[in-house]
């Protein structure tokens, strides 16, 4: 029999827990993995979000982007040292207090359906992050957030499986068909682009792409 989903205010905690007694890797990486698996998870789904970006960064005409549920900040620091200007956010007060602490960027304590900003972003991603969030409507109210922060022709980047139905896994994972996402992002101006798959190990979860085209 499985375990009943966690809710909404259960899975933050267990998020923030996590963060507390995991290695910044290890927090938002594979828990059942050691060190050197989850660091090479990290340096292989970190050269897909360069992959899509492509060579239009660099520190004389600096992307900006925003890392939506950013953990500890692994890829925050990555693309930081590429030339992209990146915030971060989470709802893990502990995340974001370690990310203040060992990186430069703007990080804030904020939901992904809550945070607001002035100015929109070259680049909006969210690694591993949406098929954690379990009711519908909270997942709805995420993603349509995160569109929202993103300029004309800028790029959506959101993790989950290429699938074409729903599939709960364990307590505290919802993967979503594609369906499911253009239902939300079509309406919005979004066009899908791509899927890059992680092909690492067992995981069947990829990168999707989106551009905002009007």
């Amino acid at each position: 029999m499985s375990s009943p989903q966690l809710s909404r205010e259960e899975a933050i905690s267990y998020w923030d827990h996590r963060h507390r007694a995991e290695t910044d890797l290890r927090s938002g990486g594979h828990v059942g993995w050691d060190a050197s698996a989850n660091e090479a998870f990290y340096l292989r789904r970190t050269a897909s979000i360069l992959e899509i970006i492509g060579d239009r960064f660099g520190t004389d005409d600096p992307l900006f982007a925003l890392d939506a549920g950013c953990g500890k900040g692994a890829f925050c620091r990555a693309l930081a040292k590429c030339g992209i200007i990146v915030d971060g956010i989470d709802a893990s007060p502990e995340a974001i207090a370690y990310c203040r602490e060992h990186g430069n960027g703007r990080y804030e304590v904020a939901r992904l359906a809550e945070f607001r900003n002035p100015l929109l972003y070259d680049v909006v991603y969210s690694v591993d992050v949406l098929f954690h969030i379990l009711e519908d409507d909270d997942w709805e109210a995420s993603l349509t957030n995160l569109a929202s922060l993103v300029r004309l022709a800028g790029t959506l980047i959101v993790a989950d499986e290429a699938r074409d139905r729903r599939r709960p896994a364990g307590n505290y994972i919802v993967h979503r068909p594609l369906s499911a996402y253009e239902a939300v992002l079509g309406p919005l101006g979004f066009t899908f682009r791509s899927f890059t798959p992680y092909a690492f190990r067992e995981n069947a979860v990829g990168l999707l792409a989106y551009v905002r085209a009007h």
